[in-house]
């Protein structure tokens, strides 16, 4: 696998690819030393990105500057991740900007209810999140349930900001960014 790291709005993202599709993403949060450690992790080495995740790049940095982006036609390489969690997160790419769903409900997609631990599970495995929108799937109280990127909920809840989704609001009152 070969990996970058790049900066955007949100701050510094990591990517890394094999000649499958993007296998591995790590969202902003962590200094440079911490992400780079954590994306070359497993053998994986810097490399000069094709062309192809170029694209994607720039797709992510679009994303964080606050356009609308989907990422459902991105070629992904889930080599090692465990059937479940690739059934969940093929479910789960289908989610665009701006829309959430709950874990009960991918767990009911999946075949049954009592599944969402699971589900809760393999989204905390994620590889690919923002490509594999993690961060668009809500606890059924429709709280922002866990998140285990840097900076843990509240990234989550930046993120869903930035897709104009307010979590936890009641109806007319406005959130702010500060």
């Amino acid at each position: 696998m070969e990996t970058t790291i790049f900066d955007t709005a949100l701050g510094e993202f990591g990517i890394g690819w094999t000649d499958a599709g993007v296998a591995r993403v790590q969202l902003p949060g962590l200094d440079r030393p911490a992400l780079l450690q954590r994306i070359n992790r497993d053998d994986a080495r810097s490399g000069e990105p094709t062309r192809a995740i170029e694209a994607v790049i720039n797709r992510i940095e679009d994303y964080a500057e606050g356009e609308a982006v989907d990422f459902s036609e991105v070629p992904l390489d889930l080599h090692g991740v465990p059937v479940f969690n690739r059934r969940a997160y093929d479910l789960l790419v289908r989610i665009g900007w701006g829309a959430t769903t709950t874990y009960g409900a991918l767990a009911r997609e999946l075949g049954d209810v009592t599944l969402s631990r699971a589900v809760g599970a393999a989204m905390g495995a994620n590889p690919i999140p923002l490509i594999i929108p993690c961060h668009r799937v809500l606890a059924s109280d429709g709280k922002p349930g866990g998140f285990s990127a840097p900076g843990g909920a509240e990234s989550k809840l930046r993120m869903l900001e930035l897709e104009g989704v307010s979590v936890g609001t009641p109806a007319g009152q406005m959130t702010f960014g500060f």
